[in-house]
């Protein structure tokens, strides 16, 4: 069986963009079928125990006030986003989170600061936005979630919502896997061991222009899909 016939997807919403540093806020898990129609989802709000700064709340909505009146206690939602993510490890489903790396870098971090086991997930990340990065090298444009549903016609309606762009995000790689079967139809273990040398490769690349142009001593990590 295909892994886009039953995909698991995950997104968090965070205080920052530094997933060693960010907290969380938000978080979402569901399950999509072959067609990318929701089957079930959960989504969480987290009262991460520090202050949410305004720029981070412009973007996905929820204040320091929210979060303390509505949200869980960062430790309990952790628990639960982990217990989650190893169901969908036990059974080897394909998780799609787009730019993987933030994400479980953000939840590894999570985890350590309150002393919690993180996820035992195994060969069976699907990142979108590396697999476009090797599939359509050459296009031009950026390759934000957004930018990247509009070029494989996947309506993603009210972004920066973790429900709603873990959701595009399944979408976005079941379209990928459509336009690109020779490539992509591989057994999801395979894909995933794929996805590591692509990141090297992008990351070393992204290296050498930024090197080139910009500054001599920049350095990309190409860790994927964790940076540790």
């Amino acid at each position: 069986m295909s892994w886009t016939e039953k995909i698991a997807v995950f997104d968090t919403e965070t205080t920052g963009v530094n997933p060693a540093e960010a907290r969380l806020v938000t978080a979402f898990v569901g399950m999509l079928d072959a067609n990318g129609d929701i089957e079930r989802g959960t989504d969480w709000l987290a009262d991460p125990g520090v202050e949410i700064p305004e720029q981070a709340a412009a973007v996905h909505g929820i204040t320091t006030e929210i979060a303390q009146a509505n949200g869980e206690p960062v430790a309990v939602v952790l628990e639960k986003v982990v217990a989650s993510l190893n169901w969908i490890a036990k059974n080897n489903l394909a998780l799609v989170i787009y730019n993987a790396p933030f994400d479980l870098t953000l939840i590894e971090a999570e985890c350590k600061r309150h002393g919690i086991t993180p996820p035992a997930l195994g060969e069976q990340v699907v990142d979108p936005l590396i697999i476009d990065r090797a599939v359509d090298k050459f296009r031009k444009g950026k390759r934000t979630l957004t930018d990247t549903a509009a070029v494989y016609g996947v309506e993603l309606i009210g972004a920066h919502d973790a429900a709603a762009d873990s959701v595009a995000a399944g979408q976005i790689a079941q379209a990928i896997a459509r336009k690109y079967p020779d490539q992509l139809e591989v057994p999801i273990a395979e894909l995933h061991r794929m996805q590591v040398d692509w990141a090297r490769a992008q990351a070393e690349d992204f290296q050498s222009y930024m090197r080139r142009t910009k500054d001599p001593n920049f350095t990309a990590d190409g860790d994927w899909p964790v940076r540790r």
